[in-house]
């Protein structure tokens, strides 16, 4: 680890408990990256939540004020504290069943809300920790413990489902992509609003064994292989980008953000002024 990095780890919770060549590290190093170059940032007021899952497991590695909370909940919580003091630097880490499937529910109405949280989602394929079942982000016709035969259902498209919601920022990366992935979360701390970076991260015992995906440097190859900058897919036909992921900022539109409104209706109650 960089020697910058140490104080903003537990450096005794270390090493993690993530399976050998699992990309969860990778993108916790990016954001652990990304908030050291963001110097706007007040240490001292970053909060970090989490729900459940590997990884949830992360913020039990950052050295902030961080909450590990109930499966699927962690934008509720989330919103909770933001709108008890909205001058706190809020992120969620979440994966793609944590965030899409139990807490689908929360993650569309926090994006419709435009609340100034930085959500990072790492998206794994499957819900690694509780037993391997697919996920909302399985590929239609993968393995996994609850599909024996094929997953038949389609997944989602994560940063679309975001944008469609109301997120004012929304960014994609992978593991591979490390580099991208840390100027993708410093400038989603930049908008003030409701920023999500999906994070595509290699889970090969739950999902790549199954699969037959090979090991994690495997897995890591083929987001490398699989995948092309959005400024590079802007330029070719839908031929070429067929099947492929397409990475780096996707969205990026400033609109009011949910705290800076219920806040100008205080002021006005307070002043005795109507709506």
């Amino acid at each position: 680890m960089k020697k910058e990095l140490r104080h903003l780890f537990r450096m005794d919770k270390l090493p993690h408990i993530w399976c050998p060549g699992c990309g969860n590290g990778i993108v916790l190093r990016t954001i652990a990256q990304a908030i050291h170059e963001s110097p706007q940032l007040d240490l001292d007021k970053v909060v970090v939540v989490s729900g459940i899952g590997c990884s949830s497991r992360s913020t039990g590695y950052l050295n902030f004020d961080t909450v590990h909370t109930t499966h699927g909940r962690a934008l509720a919580f989330a919103t909770g504290i933001k709108v008890a003091d909205p001058d706190l630097h809020v992120f969620v880490i979440t994966g793609d069943g944590d965030a899409t499937a139990i807490g689908g529910n929360h993650f569309i109405h926090a994006a419709r809300r435009n609340i100034d949280i930085n959500v990072i989602l790492y998206n794994n394929n499957i819900f690694g920790m509780t037993g391997g079942q697919y996920s909302p982000m399985t590929p239609q016709g993968e393995l996994a413990t609850t599909s024996p035969f094929g997953n038949v259902e389609n997944n989602f498209d994560i940063p679309k489902l975001a944008i469609g919601a109301g997120a004012t920022y929304v960014g994609r990366g992978t593991s591979y992509h490390d580099k991208l992935l840390v100027s993708l979360i410093k400038d989603g701390i930049k908008n003030r609003g409701f920023s999500l970076i999906e994070a595509i991260t290699a889970c090969p015992v739950s999902y790549g064994r199954k699969n037959k995906y090979g090991d994690g440097a495997d897995m890591i190859v083929q987001q490398k292989e699989n995948s092309i900058n959005v400024k590079a897919a802007e330029k070719l036909g839908p031929e070429k980008t067929a099947g492929k992921t397409i990475i780096g900022e996707l969205y990026n539109e400033s609109r009011p953000e949910y705290n800076d409104l219920y806040n100008a209706i205080i002021t006005k109650m307070q002043k005795g002024e109507t709506c």
